[in-house]
């Protein structure tokens, strides 16, 4: 009876270390190309179109008055760049270096107050400073040319200190040389 309760035991042990053991994973399925699309009879779906830019081109007067501002504007009295002008006006200098065949006219500009001479002189001290600020910051000053036209041509309309304040300004104007 010893023999047949170690025969047992035995049995009993391969069988349990038998299903410990481990056993092999299943292969891997291969990936299956899906279906084909059922026949509807309707036309395949156009292909995608790439997008188009969208805002003006590079190197064109849309882009310069666009990305980079055409305009700075003065205190009462002052021709003095304010911080903002300068940043508007190294953002220009950047493009026309960028763009060097591009020439430009600035054009400066008063509000309505004081007298059309007193204006004139203004209008000439800003589009002077603003050619100045280019020519310092890598512009030919070949490629400039300024005017003033005072108060005559104002792009606010009123006596409302916001139509003065706009009215206080040197417009970049691109004369040439553009795409």
């Amino acid at each position: 009876m010893r023999n047949l309760t170690r025969l047992a035991l035995t049995a009993a042990a391969a069988a349990a270390l038998a299903a410990c053991a481990s056993h092999k994973p299943p292969p891997p399925v291969a990936p299956t190309a899906p279906p084909p699309p059922a026949d509807t009879g309707a036309p395949p779906p156009p292909p995608p179109v790439a997008a188009r830019p969208t805002g003006p081109l590079p190197g064109t007067e849309q882009d310069f008055v666009v990305n980079v501002g055409d305009r700075v504007y003065f205190d009462f009295d002052q021709y003095t760049l304010r911080d903002e002008g300068r940043r508007v006006l190294d953002a220009q200098a950047a493009w026309l270096q960028r763009y060097p065949s591009v020439t430009v006219r600035i054009e400066g500009n008063a509000d309505e107050r004081g007298t059309r001479e007193y204006n004139f002189a203004l209008g000439a001290r800003r589009a002077e400073a603003v050619r100045t600020y280019l020519i310092d910051h890598g512009v030919a000053a070949g490629r400039i040319t300024t005017i003033s036209y005072g108060k005559e041509r104002p792009i606010a309309e009123g006596e409302t200190e916001e139509a003065f304040a706009k009215n206080r300004n040197a417009h970049t104007a691109i004369t040439g040389g553009v795409r």
